[in-house]
Parts: C-alpha cells; structure tokens; sequence
C-alpha cells in the first residue's frame, strides 16, 4: 500500500511537469509555473486571501496543494473523484486525502471541484499577479527634450543699515527629570509571532527516528504510512512518529506489550501517555493537522480511552 500511495505521489509531480511545460494558449505562464499556479489558485476559495499560496508558489503543483489545503475554504468547495485514480490515495484516509488527490491533478476534471458561491481572487494573489501584469507591461519612455538655458536673475543691492547685535538672555537651566526607579519600568513585551514565522514553525521537518527502536520505526514507517521513511517529522518543537501520506494527519506509535504489564504499571504508563499525547495533540492542532496514536493490543486501546476518550487510537497490525 506504502509503494503504491509513493507512486501515485510521483506520478501526479511528473504529469504535473509535463502539463506545465507543454506549449498552448497560456505561453508566458507555461514558461512560469510559478505565474501559473496563482492562475490556477485565483479560481479558488481561500480563507487567508491566498498567502500561502503566494509564498510557495515555486513549487509543482502538487506539492503546493498539500502544503496549502489546509487555508482552502473547504465549506464551499466538494470534491469528486469522477476518475477513480485517487481511490488508492484516500483509502482508509479521510475526506481531506480525497480532496488533496483530486485538487493535486495536472489538469481537475470537469465536475471534479464543485465550488459554491462566487469566487473572489485573494487579495495576496491579486497583488502577485498585478505584480507580473506590471511587469510584462513595455516601459514608454517620454520624447528627449532639449536643455533650456539657466537664467538667473540680477540681485537688486541696496545699502543696509547697520544694526547692533541684541545680547541674548542667558537660557534657564533645567533640571534633570529623576529616572523611575527600577521597579517603576514596565516589563518587556515578547513580539507577536507573524504568519510567517507561524507557518514556518508548523511546517514538517523531516528528522532521523529518534529512540534506536527498530521495531517501532519499522512501524511508524508502515502503518500510516509515513510520508518521510526512516525519518520523524518535527512540527512545532516535537517530534512526531510519523506524518502519513496524502494527508495532514501526525502521529505517535506505542509498541509497549501492555497485556502482560501489571495493574500498577499500566495505571502508570496510561497517566504518563496520556497526558504526553495531549501535549502533541495541541501542537498539531494549533498548526493545523489532525493527530491519531497507533498501538499494539485492544487492552492498550480501551485503557487509553478510558481515561480519556477524546484521542482518536487505532489498532495497528504491528508486531514487536
């Protein structure tokens, strides 16, 4: 299944290639895909006016939609897989990886993107393509005129009378303000993170499978399956098992044999994972993705959920 969802990925970056290179109507985007991704994503709905959009517009095209879905008005747009080919991509995924697969196609099919309302074109895209539009724009440069002569005028000179210099009146000096004491400043205020700063924290960050556990990185590799083989994906300060393929969905794996714990050492472990999942939880949602937690045995499961019921756990087919 891992294979064939990298192949599918692969695929939709090459089709995606040859589509923005191939010569018709639209020469001057097809010599820019950068240009011709913000044509394309002008047509969409975006809750953040497009700057995502703008900022990694460089990319192929695929690989922006992923990165970019997430700022996608999804309350307005449907997406329908008329062809079947992103069957393989969203199985067992949710309608997110349907969307992703559908949007991510060199060229959408008609009555695959349904969008409902009217389309305004993103303030931040609308700025980008006046930008190219000025730019491609021929310069007119005004008619050369010939150099007028400098003339001045002749000074009219008059006598002066002499006036004696009026002594000025010594300046009063000014006492010092008291400088407040050191209790009396106000503390220093952290800045605001900006977007961009916010974005670049929440993107995934491949990184070497920390732990040395072969079982458990064989696992987290499989079982999503992981976007990043042999590698973490770091989002947000933490380091998460795994991020699965075609969807922004994070994840940490447990390969504790936890049926043969006694009562006091699974009491212990599910308090210590619990409250460690809901430190990643909130760091994956806050940056936008969804979290689950891949474990071994139903016992571990309904101990988990038990405790609390508000993680999203499976049960993965792995084995220690």
């Amino acid at each position: 299944m891992a294979m064939r969802l990298r192949a599918f990925i692969a695929l939709l970056l090459f089709v995606s290639a040859c589509a923005t290179s191939a010569p018709g109507s639209r020469e001057s985007a097809d010599r820019n895909p950068r240009l011709a991704n913000l044509q394309r994503a002008a047509t969409l709905p975006w809750t953040d006016g497009g700057q995502c959009i703008v900022e990694e517009a460089s990319q192929p095209w695929p690989v922006l939609v992923e990165r970019c879905f997430h700022a996608l008005d999804q309350e307005r747009v449907r997406f329908r897989d008329t062809t079947g080919r992103c069957s393989v991509a969203s199985a067992g995924a949710a309608a997110v990886g349907l969307g992703v697969c559908v949007l991510a196609a060199p060229e959408i099919v008609v009555g695959a993107v349904i969008i409902t309302g009217v389309v305004m074109v993103g303030f931040a895209i609308s700025e980008a393509l006046e930008a190219y539009e000025k730019r491609g724009r021929p310069q007119v440069r005004p008619p050369p005129t010939r150099p007028v002569p400098e003339t001045r005028p002749v000074p009219d000179v008059r006598p002066v009378a002499e006036t004696k210099p009026v002594p000025q009146e010594p300046q009063k000096k000014r006492r010092p303000k008291p400088e407040p004491a050191g209790e009396d400043w106000p503390p220093p205020v952290p800045p605001e993170p900006t977007d961009r700063e916010r974005r670049r924290r929440c993107e995934a960050i491949p990184v070497p499978h920390r732990g040395g556990d072969k079982a458990h990185n064989k696992c987290a590799d499989w079982y999503p399956p992981n976007r990043y083989p042999g590698m973490d994906a770091s989002v947000g300060g933490k380091d998460f098992d795994a991020l699965q393929v075609g969807v922004r969905v994070l994840w940490e794996i447990k390969l504790e044999e936890f049926d043969g714990y006694s009562d006091f050492l699974k009491e212990v472990t599910v308090k210590k994972e619990i409250k460690e999942f809901k430190e990643y939880r909130d760091i994956a949602l806050t940056c936008g993705y969804a979290f689950r937690v891949g474990v071994i045995s139903e016992a571990h499961k309904a101990a988990l959920l038990e405790r609390d019921d508000s993680f999203d756990i499976v049960v993965t087919r792995c084995k220690r």
